[in-house]
């Protein structure tokens, strides 16, 4: 009995564990297997419709079943405040603080321009004070164009802009001109600011406009531009 175990062993360590299904492990591959293996995906895409392609379309069949006007009085925001999506999100008050900011640092800029340009001493006290004296009065100018009752006009608008470039521009060529440096470096930077806020408020063809109005100013009047 002993030894029948012993070569039953001995017989089983030869050919291999068997399993209980009699499933015969082995590391070779026959032909199908290599055929399964090196077989390429399959990417020609669904063959079917997508489950975005069936959600669409259960959602147009939806669509259908409501009213016609449904979509104009569908609205997430709640009442009395600016829709997400508007072409001015920020609303006057942040355009008025944004613009105004921008445009202090531009009249400090053109400051110290025109006192490098007559080679005066720098004095950045007087700077600092004119550039925030101007500060809050570029923020009502900014705030008042930008309410909803000036962006409903935009031909009278762009009119009120061309008439304040073409203004601001040629009197900055006459001033620096006709006028002597002390005056110049007061004037300039204020007329200055308003007149690149100007073109940069308008449509493109009244800042063409106003761009070729000052030039023909400059050339009629024989004026350098400094």
């Amino acid at each position: 009995m002993a030894g029948g175990n012993r070569k039953a062993r001995r017989s089983a360590e030869k050919t291999g564990p068997i399993s209980a299904t009699g499933f015969q492990p082995s590391n070779e591959i026959d032909e199908a297997g290599v055929d399964f293996i090196l077989k390429h995906p399959d990417r020609s895409g669904p063959k079917g419709k997508t489950l975005f392609e069936l959600a669409e379309e259960r959602q147009a069949e939806l669509d259908k079943l409501k009213p016609k006007n449904w979509r104009q009085k569908e609205s997430n925001t709640p009442a009395g405040e600016r829709p997400f999506n508007d072409e001015d999100p920020i609303g006057p008050v942040g355009n008025a603080i944004l613009y105004s900011l921008s445009m202090a640092i531009l009249h400090l800029t053109l400051d110290v321009l025109v006192y490098s340009q007559y080679r005066e001493n720098i004095i950045w006290s007087e700077i600092f004070k004119r550039a925030g004296t101007a500060l809050p009065i570029f923020g009502l100018l900014v705030y008042l164009l930008h309410v909803d009752v000036s962006i409903r006009f935009p031909v009278l608008r762009n009119l009120f802009f061309l008439v304040t470039s073409v203004v601001a521009g040629c009197y900055m060529v006459y001033a620096g001109n006709e006028h002597g440096y002390f005056y110049v470096m007061k004037a300039a930077p204020p007329i200055g600011v308003l007149w690149i806020w100007s073109v940069v408020e308008m449509s493109l063809p009244y800042a063409a406009a106003s761009a070729v109005t000052v030039v023909g100013y400059l050339w009629w009047n024989q004026y350098n531009f400094f």
